[in-house]
């Protein structure tokens, strides 16, 4: 097999023929150290850019994981699959609104990502940003095709995410009047029949029980 040299942080960039998956396992690496020079050089040089690491991570996705925003945007434009999910079926789009990393959410958006590819729990990108409060991601996924009133594998919708898997704090508490004004279906209930206002009560979180209340949950 022929050699392969790579010169990282220099002006040089050395390649012989052979290895592309050298240049494939370096382009992985350039996209986590968010190095945009070297992940241009490598595309230019030919290293695929649907190469896939041992967990099934594109430099993409490997990008998105570390919110190195300019890295993905480069990825992107160079025709990077923002689909392609790892083996545990985290994708670009899921993962990004997963951690509430808006910025990155707003770029994936662009290349008009599909919203009927689901997480491992089988879930959209809009149900884990619910539970773990990040207010700024909803509201920007609310104004896409998401559907508000998706069930995932555990039978839970994002309102129901809000309410069962949070502290009912002002962070939920404005998640959950987001999720009202754009449509959520406020008694649908769980796979045990229990509704988010039942849940609601249950947990003590009075403001929220409120809203449900006021938009007519039973």
């Amino acid at each position: 097999m022929t050699a392969l040299l790579i010169v990282v942080g220099g002006p040089d960039f050395v390649m012989t023929e052979g290895s592309s998956r050298g240049l494939e396992g370096a382009l992985l690496q350039a996209a986590e150290r968010n190095d945009a020079a070297m992940i241009r050089q490598l595309l230019q040089n030919g290293a695929s850019i649907h190469a896939q690491d041992e967990k099934g991570q594109t430099a993409l996705l490997l990008a998105v994981d570390r919110n190195h925003v300019e890295s993905a945007k480069l990825l992107i434009i160079a025709g990077a699959d923002v689909n392609a999910q790892d083996r545990q079926l985290d994708s670009p789009l899921l993962l990004a609104g997963a951690r509430g990393y808006l910025e990155m959410l707003n770029l994936i958006l662009e290349a008009k990502p599909n919203f009927l590819i689901y997480n491992r729990f089988g879930g959209t990108a809009l149900i884990p940003a619910c539970e773990r409060g990040h207010v700024e991601t909803v509201r920007r996924l609310l104004q896409t095709d998401v559907d508000v009133n998706h069930v995932n594998r555990l039978g839970w919708t994002a309102l129901l995410e809000a309410i069962i898997l949070s502290d009912g704090g002002p962070r939920h508490q404005e998640i959950v009047r987001l999720l009202i004004q754009a449509g959520a279906d406020i008694n649908l209930p769980d796979s045990d029949g229990i509704s988010p206002h039942q849940h609601a009560r249950n947990k003590g979180f009075t403001p929220i029980v409120h809203m449900l209340e006021s938009a007519g949950a039973r």
